[in-house]
């Protein structure tokens, strides 16, 4: 009896039809990348000040320039390590007094600033920027900068939330209905985030937006992986994933065309509408339909798929029918992931490598930080690092299958932040006044400074962004790889469930992350580094317990997933396999 991969090799495993399915889901791919990271633009953070009435009269009463006024009225920085005054507080002073001086207006109430009494801005502060962010709207800012770290951490908890519900919906409704509910609440609560007046409601729609994206992203993922033939399951995979990459691309275009949040929320949410054109152009999957037994919509689709594809209807179609008749339909359980002793092995492992991808993924980022101080440029340049991850990727999996590179990818992240480690104390012990970097995932101005003076400073500081920018590709590396693994390893009926659950896993990484970060740095700077390293080191080593499934067809059931090690050979085998067992069943 055929298979679904047997009837796609004969109306085309990645014909037409496939290749106009495949752009319209790239849409949503692309569309997520602003929900992920947009952060970094809508919770920009720029230099600020307190906003000290009189200051501005008395600035144009004596002809004052910026930095002069910066000069006679702001308090330096504070010692290191400790919180900026010029930032978080003022100088006790009115400044309406007609007795101060334009030459040095403290001088006569101190002969010594430091002596002069600070106090926290009451009136508000004064941003250094000519757009905007939900900092600069809401003054998010000193006793209440913790609020942006909530406010990207309640994505990452919808994420989380969301993957268990939206998983079993997909499995449970089909694919195509998940993907343009979510789709569709995702647009809309996109656009009512632009619309948020206060922050309490900001924050309940980036919970709520959370709980649906990442949902309506993996249905894409899984639904195109489901609709090409073997030969190019992997490649549509990893191209799905560059959309995002390109989805990154343009929000740093956009964000920098766009510098006020508000519009810039509603401009990276307006795309999000054009999902919504899968109802016409992306069937729901054949695959599922013939796990829930509806067979007659699966000759449908399958007669549809060759017609687009320039091919004639086969008649294999009603003994692939007639096959799935004596199978029993398949619900999907969250037991079913830990059922049997391969499936629970499969699971725990996979859920580990998601929580290491996304550790090291984000943690590289915000200990790192941007190599210049130009945030757009930063974020445009570290985004393109993931198109040669994905290049990598397509030129070894055939040589090599899934499970080796992925392995290696591991290993080279986690020796990547051994050797950053070494680099960095070196560069410390150089150069000890090196002030810290900025925290870019956050949101924050990517301050950073410059290279060293020093000849050997500057090459031990180049040296680092190399090993840092080799980290960051083998964990991206990683993080497109083990998607393809994941979705690999489950049979089609807890597929997409399956994807989620362990994916989840990321999505807790992500909220602990920037916690973790910067407890640890606050005892050595080198310290998450040695985490990062451990946790990339066990992962490389952990990827190797997984079966190969290079050439392999996709898990039916999970007597498939059980056989996985076993029958891990060419597809022609496979299907061999699969005629014996028909004939045993008839018998």
């Amino acid at each position: 009896m055929p298979t679904v991969d047997d009837i796609l090799e004969e109306v085309s495993e990645f014909g037409r039809f496939q290749k106009q399915a495949f752009l319209t889901l790239c849409l949503l791919s692309a569309a997520f990348a602003p929900i992920y990271v947009g952060i970094v633009f809508l919770a920009f953070t720029p230099d600020h000040r307190c906003l000290s009435p009189g200051v501005a009269e008395l600035s144009r009463r004596c002809g004052w320039s910026l930095a002069e006024e910066l000069n006679y009225t702001v308090p330096g920085p504070g010692a290191m390590g400790e919180a900026f005054p010029r930032q978080c507080r003022g100088y006790e002073v009115d400044w309406n007094r007609s007795a101060l001086s334009c030459v040095d207006p403290l001088a006569g109430l101190a002969t010594n600033r430091s002596h002069l009494p600070l106090g926290p801005c009451r009136h508000g502060w004064v941003y250094d920027t000519h757009g905007s962010s939900i900092v600069t709207e809401f003054n998010l800012v000193c006793d209440d900068s913790w609020k942006v770290d909530l406010f990207q951490s309640c994505v990452n908890l919808g994420f989380f939330l969301g993957s268990l519900g939206v998983g079993y919906i997909a499995d449970r409704f089909g694919r195509k209905l998940c993907l343009l509910a979510t789709s569709l609440i995702s647009a809309v609560l996109g656009v009512l985030m632009a619309a948020a007046q206060d922050y309490p409601s900001l924050l309940l729609f980036r919970l709520l937006q959370g709980l649906v994206s990442k949902g309506s992203w993996t249905s894409g993922y899984v639904l195109i992986t489901e609709f090409v033939g073997l030969g190019y399951r992997r490649t549509v995979a990893i191209l799905y994933q560059m959309a995002f990459t390109v989805g990154l691309l343009l929000l740093s275009g956009v964000a920098y065309a766009i510098p006020h949040w508000r519009w810039l929320q509603l401009a990276i949410s307006l795309p999000a509408f054009l999902s919504l054109l899968c109802y016409w152009c992306v069937p729901e999957s054949p695959r599922w339909l013939l796990s829930q037994k509806r067979n007659t919509q699966v000759i449908k689709i399958m007669d549809h798929i060759a017609q687009k594809n320039g091919k004639s209807p086969l008649a294999d179609l009603k003994m692939l029918s007639l096959q799935e008749d004596v199978t029993e339909k398949l619900s999907p359980s969250f037991a079913d992931l830990f059922r049997t002793p391969h499936l629970r092995k499969y699971t725990f492992i996979l859920m580990y490598l998601w929580f290491t991808s996304s550790v090291l993924y984000q943690g590289l980022i915000m200990h790192v930080g941007a190599t210049g101080g130009n945030l757009y440029l930063d974020f445009f340049y570290s985004a393109l690092v993931e198109f040669p991850a994905a290049f990598i990727i397509l030129a070894t999996t055939d040589r090599c299958g899934l499970i080796r590179p992925l392995a290696a990818s591991n290993l080279v992240a986690g020796a990547a932040c051994f050797v950053m480690v070494f680099l960095s104390h070196a560069l410390k012990s150089k150069l000890p006044t090196l002030a810290p970097r900025g925290r870019e995932l956050r949101g924050h101005s990517p301050h950073v400074s410059s290279p060293p003076p020093c000849v050997s400073c500057a090459d031990l500081h180049w040296l680092n962004i190399t090993a840092a920018c080799v980290g960051r590709m083998g964990i991206t590396i990683v993080f497109q790889m083990v998607c393809l693994v994941n979705a690999e390893l489950y049979p089609t009926f807890i597929r997409n469930l399956g994807v989620m659950v362990c994916s989840s896993l990321c999505d807790l990484g992500g909220i602990i992350t920037p916690f973790l970060v910067f407890r640890l740095m606050e005892v050595w700077q080198g310290l998450p580094l040695i985490l990062f390293a451990v946790l990339g080191l066990a992962a490389g080593a952990m990827t190797l317990l997984l079966p190969e499934t290079e050439r392999v067809t996709l898990p039916e059931t999970i007597e498939d997933v059980e056989n996985l090690g076993r029958i891990a050979k060419p597809k022609e085998n496979m299907i061999y396999l699969q005629i014996q067992t028909s004939e045993r069943t008839g018998t």
